[in-house]
């Protein structure tokens, strides 16, 4: 278990796996949604959107939805990533 500090001096403990594993995640992340978000965009069955082009509700909450995702993996994969860096440094 290694520390990974914060900037209020406080540390978290990480093991290597969990590092790998939270970095991991992000990638793949990042990857899923990135992915989705495209295919949403090209989505020809009039689910994202509508007769006239417009986005439609389903559009918008996906999209919500993917960029939340985004987020929450990207977060995820730098705690990883912070791990794996403390890990580097002992």
């Amino acid at each position: 278990m290694h520390d990974v500090s914060t900037r209020s001096g406080a540390g978290l403990t990480l093991s290597k796996p969990v590092s790998l594993f939270l970095l991991a995640f992000g990638v793949w992340s990042w990857f899923v949604w990135i992915t989705f978000v495209k295919n949403l965009w090209k989505d020809s069955s009039g689910l994202a959107f509508d007769d006239a082009g417009d986005p439609t509700g389903y559009f918008w909450v996906h999209l919500l939805l993917a960029i939340a995702s985004f987020l929450l993996g990207t977060a995820i994969g730098v705690i990883g990533l912070r791990g794996l860096r403390a890990l580097r440094q002992r």
